[in-house]
């Protein structure tokens, strides 16, 4: 499923990245629900993800984006890049990220290549490795961004 793009008048961008039906067997017949992955971010640093859940598809977005917003988290950035390379593991998922120079472009797919593009981060390289579980996926780009380290200025001798 193709990610699709909201902007609401605040500036915060919306993604749905994950729109599933989940079926139950029940003694009167199925029970059918759905789960939404959304994530949110302002293309300033700052990004978040919330998954939520409903009986109707726009029940479980609004769900899934009140809780992404309320979840947000700044990332540190170099420039457009991420300041050093970072391996991160969640549940099944790893993660490999490392920075890129200018211009070089996002040369990572999935899910990690809207989460970098909703937190501003424009030049970076990846890989996902271990799971393909998008919301596995989704959740360890989030725990790395939260690993992220500032570089601090050098001082002039």
């Amino acid at each position: 499923m193709r990610p699709q793009k909201e902007k609401i008048s605040d500036g915060i961008d919306e993604h749905t990245l994950l729109l599933r039906r989940v079926s139950k067997k029940t003694t009167g017949g199925n029970y059918a629900t759905y789960s939404a992955l959304v994530a949110v971010g302002d293309k300033n640093g700052r990004v978040g993800i919330g998954i939520g859940r409903g009986l109707e598809v726009p029940q479980a977005l609004k769900k899934a984006t009140t809780s992404a917003r309320k979840h947000m988290i700044s990332v540190p950035r170099h420039g457009t890049s991420i300041p050093h390379q970072i391996t991160v593991e969640y549940k099944a998922a790893k993660i490999l990220l490392k920075p890129a120079p200018e211009g070089t472009g996002l040369k990572i797919g999935g899910v990690a290549r809207v989460l970098f593009d909703l937190a501003g981060i424009y030049n970076a390289s990846g890989k996902m490795l271990g799971s393909r579980n998008q919301i596995a996926n989704t959740y360890a780009v989030m725990k790395a961004f939260a690993n992220l380290k500032a570089r601090k200025p050098v001082e002039a001798k």
